[in-house]
């Protein structure tokens, strides 16, 4: 084999793993936050059940921020496959 195609398809063995470990660290960390978060506010429920209202919105609003930095993970891992190509 050449030696420029084996060094481009090292290059690239490189890259697709840069982006796999990317697209697994974002969503390893926005799971165990999403959990962390859920898990404080059902807990804050039941320990107060009348604050249920007030807790509800801020927990939902945390959770779809949580949720749009793994979409972002996505996307930078995304962008980082494109480099291979």
């Amino acid at each position: 084999m050449n030696e420029t195609v084996q060094t481009a398809m090292s290059t690239n063995s490189w890259v697709v793993l840069s982006a796999a470990i990317a697209f697994a660290s974002a969503v390893i960390g926005g799971t165990l936050s999403q959990g962390k978060a859920a898990s404080v506010a059902l807990e804050g429920i039941a320990r107060n059940p009348a604050a249920a209202e007030k807790l509800q919105t801020p927990m939902i609003l945390a959770l779809a921020l949580i949720e749009s930095l793994v979409l972002f993970g996505f996307g930078i891992a995304f962008l980082i496959l494109q480099k291979a190509v």
